[in-house]
C-alpha cells in the first residue's frame, strides 16, 4: 500500500538532504547533483514513480558519459518521502548544471525531475545563471513558482498531469519496447540453424521464392505494426478483449500489405502477422505504467480470451459459404482448425511445448540456437502443421511428424541428424511452417520474461 508521508517526513528528509549535500561538498570538493522527482500530494514513492526516478538515472548517466564528466561517487536511497540521488561529478558546477536543465527541459518527463547542482565555489546554481527560463507549470505552462505560490492548481490537478506524463511516456517507451522484442523474435527464428525445411542461415530449405534476407526486409517492414498491435491492446485495456482483437485484425490487413511490398508480393510472415500480433495485443492489454506483465500464462490464456468468438465465426462461415483456400479446405474436410483453432485455445502448443523444451534446453547448457532447433523439432513431433500438409497433403505432414518424433526420442538431437532431415524435407518439398511461427511466439515469450 503506497504510503502518506506527513510534512514532519518530509521536512525531516530535506533536511538530511542538505546536511548529506554539504558532508559532500566539503569531503570532494567537487560539484554535487541532487536529484529527486517533483510529486505533489502526500504519496511520493510508488513503483510507477521509482520507474520514472530510474530512467532519470539511466539519461543522467548517459549524457555525463557523453560530456565526459566523471562521476566520482554517487548514492541512492528509496524512502516513502520519495526515491533521491547524489552524484558527485568531476567537472565544471556550470557545465553540469546547464546539463542538467537539457534534461528537465528535454521531454515532458523531464519535467518531474528536480536536478540541482552545488558546487563548492559558486554554491547552488540556478537556471536565471545560465540566461534559462523558470521552470513551467505542469497544469498551465506557465511559470512554475507563481502558480506554486498563489496555489492555482489543486493538488488533484497537478497529481492528474503527473500520471498523464508518466502513462504517456512509458506506454509509448514499452510499445517501441515490445515492438522491437517481435521483431528480435523474428529475426533469431529466421537465423536459427539447421531447421528442416525452413529458410535459415544455410539455405533456404523448400522455399524457391525467399532466403534470409527476404525475411530481414519482412521483419523490418513489420516493426511499425507489432508496436501498433501493442499500442491498441494498450487503448483497448478496459473494453472486452473481443473488441481489441477486432481492431487487430484491421491493422494486421494493413500489416501484411507492408510485408508484401517489403518482399515483391513472398509471403515470409502472414502467419506471423495474425500470431504474433496477437500476442503483442495481449501483452499490451496487460500493460501498466509500472511495466508489461511477465505472466506468459495470463498474456496466452488472453491470446484465446480475445480471438475465440471471431475465430468460432469465420469457421461457421467457412461452413456456410464453403472453402477458398487450403486452411479452409482442410477444416471442412478434416475438421482441421490449423494455426486460428491454436491461438483461440490460447496457443497451447506454446505454453506445453515451446516454452518447457526451450528452458529445458537452456537449463542443459544448450545456447538459444541450440534449444531453438530442439524446440522446432518437439513442435514438429507434436504439432499438425497445415503448412506441410498444403505441401505435402496428409501423408506428408504425417512422415514429418514421425521422423521429429523418432529424433526427439534423444534427450538432444545433434545437429547432424538435424541437417540430416533437412535435406530429407527439402527432397520432399515440406516447410513446416506454422512451427516455425510458434517457435518465434516461444522467442518472443522468453525475451520477454527477461526483461
Amino acid at each position: 500500500m503506497e504510503h502518506a508521508v506527513t510534512l514532519m517526513e518530509m521536512l525531516g528528509a530535506r533536511e538530511a538532504r542538505a546536511m548529506r549535500q554539504q558532508q559532500l561538498l566539503e569531503e570532494y570538493q567537487l560539484p554535487v547533483i541532487s536529484f529527486c522527482l517533483n510529486i505533489a500530494g502526500p504519496v511520493k514513492n510508488s513503483p510507477v514513480l521509482r520507474r520514472a526516478f530510474r530512467e532519470g538515472l539511466e539519461r543522467l548517466a548517459c549524457a555525463l558519459l557523453a560530456g565526459r564528466l566523471d562521476i566520482v561517487h554517487r548514492e541512492e536511497v528509496d524512502e516513502p518521502t520519495g526515491c533521491e540521488a547524489l552524484w558527485v561529478v568531476r567537472g565544471d558546477g556550470r557545465a553540469v548544471k546547464e546539463l542538467c536543465v537539457e534534461l528537465e527541459d528535454r521531454d515532458a518527463l523531464g519535467r518531474l525531475f528536480d536536478l540541482d547542482v552545488l558546487d563548492p565555489v559558486s554554491g547552488k546554481w540556478d537556471r536565471t545563471q545560465l540566461g534559462q527560463p523558470p521552470r513551467r507549470c505542469l497544469v498551465c505552462g506557465k511559470e512554475g513558482k507563481g502558480c506554486a505560490s498563489r496555489r492555482l492548481h489543486t493538488v488533484e490537478e497537478l497529481q492528474s498531469a503527473t500520471q498523464a506524463i508518466l502513462e504517456d511516456y512509458f506506454a509509448k517507451k514499452d510499445q517501441q519496447t515490445l515492438g522491437a522484442l517481435a521483431a528480435k523474435a523474428l529475426l533469431y527464428e529466421v537465423c536459427t540453424t539447421p531447421k528442416p525445411g525452413l529458410v535459415d542461415r544455410s539455405n533456404n530449405g523448400s522455399h524457391r521464392d525467399m532466403d534470409v534476407f527476404t525475411f530481414l526486409d519482412s521483419t523490418a517492414a513489420l516493426l511499425p505494426y507489432f508496436e501498433e498491435a501493442v499500442r491498441l491492446g494498450m487503448e483497448t485495456r478496459n473494453l472486452p478483449p473481443q473488441e481489441t482483437f477486432r481492431r487487430l485484425r484491421q491493422a494486421g490487413a494493413a500489416g501484411e500489405r507492408a510485408m508484401f511490398r517489403a518482399t515483391g508480393g513472398v509471403n515470409t510472415h502472414k502467419g506471423a502477422v495474425f500470431t504474433l500480433g496477437t500476442v503483442c495485443a495481449a501483452a499490451g492489454r496487460l500493460w501498466t505504467a509500472v511495466g508489461f506483465s511477465k505472466d506468459l500464462e495470463a498474456t496466452l490464456a488472453l491470446c484465446g480470451e480475445m480471438s475465440a468468438q471471431a475465430v468460432q465465426e469465420d469457421f461457421e462461415a467457412i461452413r456456410r459459404e464453403g472453402a477458398h483456400t487450403t486452411g479452409q479446405r482442410l477444416y471442412l474436410e478434416h475438421g482441421l482448425e490449423g494455426i486460428r483453432g491454436e491461438l483461440s485455445r490460447g496457443l497451447p502448443a506454446v505454453a506445453q511445448i515451446g516454452l518447457p523444451t526451450l528452458r529445458r534446453r537452456l537449463e542443459a547448457g544448450d545456447s538459444l540456437e541450440q534449444a531453438g532447433v530442439q524446440v522446432l523439432l518437439a513442435l514438429m513431433a507434436q504439432v499438425v502443421d497445415t503448412n506441410l500438409i498444403a505441401r505435402g497433403g496428409l501423408e506428408g505432414q504425417q512422415w514429418a511428424m514421425e521422423q521429429a518424433k523418432n529424433l526427439t526420442q534423444d534427450r538432444a538431437v545433434s545437429q547432424e541428424k538435424a541437417e540430416k532431415l533437412d535435406r530429407a524435407l527439402i527432397e520432399r518439398n515440406l516447410s513446416p511452417g506454422g512451427c516455425a511461427d510458434l517457435l518465434a511466439i516461444t522467442y518472443f515469450l522468453e525475451f520477454l520474461s527477461r526483461m
